[in-house]
């Protein structure tokens, strides 16, 4: 059997969020434990001219939404950008897996041939057919912001590993 689109994106971005929260658990006890300000992780980033950790899971959330929202044809949740908190991080996961888990795989069947359109600052309006779009744009640029994420909490002495990452294999 062949892989589909819907096994290529939702399942993938729900395990990659899921596995992100995990991270950002592991962050807030670490926090907890040190007496330390969680505010110095959300803030934190791995050099000045990048986006600091919040950013990096607004940017993971907002991809496998937007990725979803795209591929089967529905309305792209908006949401504000706004969280400061590991709390609120995890609402923000915890809502954008909701909305990937409301898609039915008979929604994203056959978006393979589909026209993706995605607006961008830098290059302007950018055309993908479904199946690139996922595999060249949409899963990169999650993993991307969700190693990112990984990265600043590991710089910063979080103990997490490979295997927080990945999480566990059923």
């Amino acid at each position: 059997m062949a892989l589909s689109m819907y096994q290529a994106s939702i399942p993938v971005f729900i395990r990659g969020l899921e596995n992100l929260s995990h991270i950002l658990n592991k962050a807030l006890a670490h926090a907890e434990a040190r007496k330390l300000d969680p505010t110095v992780f959300i803030t934190a980033r791995l050099y000045p001219d990048m986006f600091a950790l919040a950013r990096q899971v607004q940017i993971a959330s907002d991809t496998a939404k937007g990725a979803a929202a795209r591929l089967s044809g529905l309305d792209n949740p908006s949401y504000a950008d706004t969280e400061a908190s590991f709390p609120e991080l995890q609402q923000r996961i915890t809502k954008t897996i909701d909305f990937l888990k409301s898609i039915k795989p008979e929604q994203i069947e056959g978006s393979e041939e589909k026209l993706v359109v995605l607006p961008t600052r830098a290059k302007g309006d950018i055309h993908f057919t479904g199946q690139n779009y996922l595999l060249q744009q949409a899963l990169p640029n999650f993993f991307f912001h969700v190693t990112t994420a990984y990265d600043i909490l590991r710089h910063n002495g979080v103990e997490i590993g490979k295997w927080d990452y990945y999480g566990t294999f059923n």
